[in-house]
């Protein structure tokens, strides 16, 4: 099982408002969400770093700009260099195209840059 720690679930500070919002609003759905969250990541032996790397590549897929910046964000917050960050993008070029796949790297490289 992956081990977590408390650096698994972005700062309070980094977590977008509406996200805040719709938990203080719903929070029994707040509390599912992480619940199953959780489970997800201890189901199986990935560790928190390559955990972030495949959701990175998750959100490279469905376009989810917000949660690739927060994956990036965790993910190097566990040791992952950027350009490891990079692949995981990459990854995604002959799965969901081009267009995403610059997409993603520009939201990453705004990252890059908020986190430095």
């Amino acid at each position: 099982m992956a081990e977590r720690s408390d650096t698994d679930n972005p700062a309070p500070s980094k977590i977008p408002g509406t996200y805040k919002e719709f938990v203080r609003r719903f929070p029994s759905l707040g509390r599912a969400h992480e619940d199953i969250a959780k489970a997800v990541e201890e189901a199986g032996p990935l560790d928190a770093k390559t955990l972030a790397l495949v959701k990175i590549g998750i959100c490279v897929g469905a376009g989810l700009e917000s949660a690739l910046r927060s994956h990036v964000r965790r993910a190097m917050q566990h040791g992952a260099t950027p350009a490891e960050v990079e692949q995981a993008i990459l990854l995604g070029m002959n799965t969901v195209g081009f267009p995403r796949t610059v997409a993603a790297w520009s939201w990453a490289q705004e990252q890059f840059k908020r986190d430095a």
